[in-house]
């Protein structure tokens, strides 16, 4: 297939075309995920919770998302691949900001990278791709500031709707190609989708975004934590993995594996007899 793009992605958006992304942390997912033709990874810093066993997302550093960066690119060559810039990499300083934007590029190998915030970071990510970043935006609920949100809530109820609409017009005028919508009443959703001129990815946000996000170990049984209400779980990998792990346990405590089939021959007996 051929490379995925920012522009690539807009023309889907154009033409109604709905866009695909999951999230993938290693080389071996990467290739699964290209290989089922997604659109976009994500490379989140929910890979603090899914890898690492964190109870949020705020402890990520960039080093971390480098490291995950790297063979995900090497994974999926074709697929557009975005990295979260992760809590404190760009909320002191614009400078900041695109010094470490550009070495998540530079060192990780990503197309793009993902800012968590709306009006409040606009500026942030004006200067980000005014200094050729490709940026996507990220409103609603944003997991690096949970806390001040009063936890993991549906945001834009009631009067809040505006305010979420303001924040994702001025991310787009900020420069943004796309935008993540969080955890929003399914009507607001479809309103930013249909006032956005650039690609909406729901999570959560209802039937009518652009595309849909989906973290990749929630989809596929990896991740027993929590399961948020607009997860769908397509596979239940989980109890199968347990399954084939005891029957390995079972297997080489009996002594039926290794079987003859797994093993190397070549010894000749005169050269065993020598050996003992």
């Amino acid at each position: 297939m051929a490379k995925i793009t920012t522009l690539k992605l807009q023309e889907m958006k154009d033409k109604g075309e709905k866009i695909t992304m999951v999230t993938a942390y290693d080389y071996s997912t990467a290739c699964l995920v290209e290989k089922a033709g997604i659109d976009v990874i994500l490379i989140g810093d929910s890979l603090m919770m899914t890898m690492l066993g964190d109870d949020s997302t705020v402890a990520c550093t960039m080093d971390q998302m480098i490291h995950h960066t790297k063979p995900v690119v090497l994974g999926a060559p074709n697929t557009h691949i975005v990295t979260d810039m992760p809590f404190g990499s760009y909320n002191v300083s614009k400078e900041e900001a695109i010094k470490n934007a550009t070495r998540m590029l530079k060192e990780g190998r990503c197309d793009a990278v993902k800012l968590e915030g709306g009006r409040e970071i606009a500026e942030t990510i004006k200067a980000i791709v005014d200094a050729g970043i490709p940026v996507m935006g990220h409103i609603g609920l944003t997991p690096q500031t949970v806390s001040m949100l009063g936890g993991f809530k549906v945001q834009g109820k009631g009067d809040a709707a505006k305010d979420v609409l303001e924040d994702a017009l001025a991310v787009e005028a900020a420069g943004a190609y796309s935008i993540v919508l969080e955890c929003i009443p399914e009507q607001l959703g479809k309103l930013i989708t249909e006032k956005l001129r650039i690609p909406t990815i729901g999570i959560g946000g209802g039937r009518f975004t652009d595309g849909q996000v989906m973290v990749y170990h929630d989809m596929v049984g990896l991740f027993e934590k929590f399961i948020p209400k607009f997860v769908k779980q397509y596979i239940n990998l989980g109890p199968e993995i347990i399954k084939a792990l005891e029957t390995y346990k079972e297997e080489v405590k009996s002594g039926a594996f290794p079987g003859e089939e797994h093993t190397f021959g070549g010894v000749l007996e005169e050269e065993l007899k020598r050996l003992y």
